[in-house]
């Protein structure tokens, strides 16, 4: 929430739904008629999703459960309303800003019976001016949500994309349709009467050789009253965790709005990444101060200071793209999972449910985090928490492959589009000191011939998006490494016959065995050359009890494509390596989620075993993908949906927190 702001959250919130544009009726009356609406008034939860409020209503079922997630779809097909009374005591006689943290995803805002505003971006933050001539004794804000896009599921045109809002939850492979309608941040009106900072660059970084600190800060301040920006001084503080004083900058000179602070040669102690030494934090204090050293706003945010180098993995051919991270001097086998959404209706995660999942990748002994390109930048307390875990994040721009096409856009508009998207990403998230790298999205790959068969290389810097992208990165965070897309390199796979051509930089896959587990695994990674695996993964099953409490209308038995337990992630049904190896189907489904899960804690073992021990001529590994959020019955993750881990996370577990000298592979 910005400075100097009313938090609305904690406001009392009502939902109602309504057919497309009969919300209108209730706000100018034009029909003269008088408005119900069809669904509600109901209570709401800001943040939180229309699916939520609904099932806490019980106007629907639980999507997680049997097969509730189709009969919820009707829900896409209504326009829906949040709002909220504010007297006007609260507000004050001066002008407002509505500013809200994420709407997903296009829509109206009404203040009274005014139309102050609309959206339509799920990845950015949102601001509405309302006048004071629109405040009234009580007022009554309505936050009001269009039909989504009808489809932005897996399969599909990459370069037909034009609506940025998460592509996951319209089904993948691991989720079924489940479409999100929701206000997923904090929403605040912030007042005018007062000069306000706006920071556009806050970077931090670590010099092994003097064993010192430095920062950098860019801020723009910005008044409204007789105080002029030119009469405001932007002072920093640097805090340590026991709010002793470490640093002190003031920005004496500027230029008008603009002001610029270096803080250098800071006694400060470096931040390492999980399992390689401590995780030290600061607190950075942002104060804007009047010529007479009044205080009238301030910041705070939490930071820490690492040295990040790139270096070529051994054996490397001389073009290839660098692969083996240095922090603070040492070289460090990258090790982690892709990071996907707790779950499609991500408005009602809890801080809490974070907080499990990523201690378990801490213990888990992974020290990075890919944030995948097919979701949203996570939260605040995401960032937060992985600061404090030592877990490293690589945070993908939202676009990703579609099956069919995998090719980005091409046409400026949409260009620009995603511009503003990546520098909304880094000016919230920048200053973490957990954020290692981005990327410009999943799996974009082809070429001017390529692309209209969504094969071929992955995409570089001489398209036009990732071009411009790369100057976005460059101009507001050249700290930290920006690829094109993962995975980058010559080829999107590695395949055996092209092992020791130089070939496979950074790589995607395998994710499965399409035959029996055998010698061919073993030859496959034993002889690997690969310099980074970017997502591997393979098929397990979740606990067959836990599953069975998910469907207690189904049965989970056949495990066939025509049983819809299966059929609604089918990529991961298995059973006919099981025929092939035994020579005959499950006798039950105990059996079949015994081997499954044993054929997946082996796989990946194997997997990480030979590619740990290959390091420095691999850079790391990043396992595809972490947790659920959805109860599959088999699926790549290592975590199911309520965050208690399969068997193969404790086999991955084995390998991430063995020094690579002891592994036996």
């Amino acid at each position: 929430m910005k400075q100097n702001s009313l938090d609305l959250t904690t406001f009392t919130w009502t939902l109602y739904g309504t057919m497309p544009y009969a919300w209108r009726n209730a706000v100018s009356i034009e029909l003269g008629l008088r408005f119900e609406p069809e669904i509600g008034p109901i209570p709401a939860t800001v943040p939180g999703s229309v699916q939520k409020a609904l099932i806490d209503a019980e106007v629907i079922s639980d999507w997680r459960y049997d097969l509730h997630a189709r009969s919820m779809e009707w829900v896409e097909n209504r326009h829906w309303v949040f709002s909220c009374n504010i007297p006007k005591d609260k507000i004050g006689s001066d002008s407002v800003v509505l500013d809200c943290e994420g709407l997903d995803y296009s829509g109206w805002i009404y203040f009274n019976s005014s139309h102050i505003g609309s959206f339509s971006n799920s990845f950015i933050e949102h601001s509405f001016p309302i006048d004071s001539e629109l405040v009234e004794e009580e007022n009554l804000l309505r936050i009001i949500f269009r039909e989504p896009p009808r489809w932005l599921g897996q399969l599909g045109f990459t370069s037909k994309i034009r609506d940025w809002k998460p592509r996951f939850n319209y089904t993948w492979d691991w989720i079924p349709r489940a479409v999100q309608t929701g206000i997923t941040g904090s929403v605040s009106l912030r007042k005018c009467d007062l000069p306000s900072f706006e920071v556009s660059r806050l970077v931090s970084s670590y010099d092994t050789k003097t064993a010192t600190g430095s920062m950098s800060i860019s801020a723009t301040v910005s008044s409204q009253t007789s105080v002029t920006p030119a009469d405001l001084t932007l002072q920093a503080t640097l805090l340590d965790r026991t709010n002793s004083v470490v640093a002190q900058s003031r920005a004496d000179q500027h230029h008008g709005e603009c002001r610029e602070l270096n803080m250098e040669q800071l006694e400060v102690k470096p931040w390492y990444p999980n399992g390689l030494g401590e995780q030290p934090l600061y607190t950075l204090l942002l104060e804007l101060v009047t010529e007479s050293g009044t205080v009238i706003l301030s910041e705070r945010s939490q930071v820490g200071f690492k040295e990040i180098a790139w270096e070529s993995c051994e054996g490397a051919p001389k073009e290839a793209t660098p692969w083996i991270c240095v922090v603070n001097g040492d070289p460090v086998f990258l090790q982690g999972v892709n990071w996907t959404p707790i779950s499609p209706t991500y408005a009602d995660v809890t801080d809490a449910e974070i907080e499990k999942r990523l201690h378990l990748y801490k213990e888990m002994g992974c020290n990075l985090l890919r944030v995948w390109g097919g979701a949203v930048l996570e939260s605040r307390f995401f960032y937060e928490s992985c600061d404090r875990l030592g877990l490293m994040v690589w945070q993908e721009l939202p676009l990703s492959s579609s099956g069919i096409d995998n090719w980005p856009p091409e046409d400026q508009k949409v260009i620009d589009e995603i511009a503003v998207i990546a520098e909304s990403y880094i000016k919230r998230r920048m200053h973490h000191v957990s954020l290692l790298m981005y990327s410009g999205g999943n799996e974009l790959q082809g070429d001017l011939e390529g692309a209209k068969t969504g094969t071929g290389k992955p995409v570089d810097f001489s398209h036009p998006m990732m071009a411009q992208l790369k100057g976005v990165f460059e101009k507001f965070d050249g700290t930290r490494r920006f690829i094109p897309t993962s995975p980058f390199g010559p080829r999107f796979k590695a395949d055996m016959e092209d092992f020791g051509k130089g070939l496979h930089w950074s790589i995607h896959g395998p994710w499965n065995i399409d035959t029996v587990l055998d010698d061919r695994w073993n030859q496959y990674w034993s002889n690997d050359d690969a310099l980074f695996r970017a997502e591997t993964g393979c098929p397990g099953t979740m606990d067959l009890d836990r599953l069975k409490h998910y469907v207690p209308s189904l049965h989970v038995f056949p495990i066939t494509q025509s049983n819809p337990v299966w059929g609604r992630t089918s990529w991961w049904i298995e059973s006919d390596i099981f025929e092939e190896e035994f020579n005959r189907l499950p006798m039950d489904a105990a059996e079949y989620f015994q081997w499954s899960q044993d054929r997946q804690s082996r796989a990946l073992r194997i997997a990480a075993a030979n590619t740990k021990k290959r390091f420095p001529s691999c850079g790391g590994i990043v396992i595809w993908m972490g947790h659920d959020c959805f109860p599959c019955a088999a699926n790549t993750s290592i975590i199911d949906v309520d965050a208690v881990p399969k068997p193969a996370y404790y086999a991955l577990k084995e390998i991430f927190t063995s020094e690579r000298e002891v592994i036996d592979v």
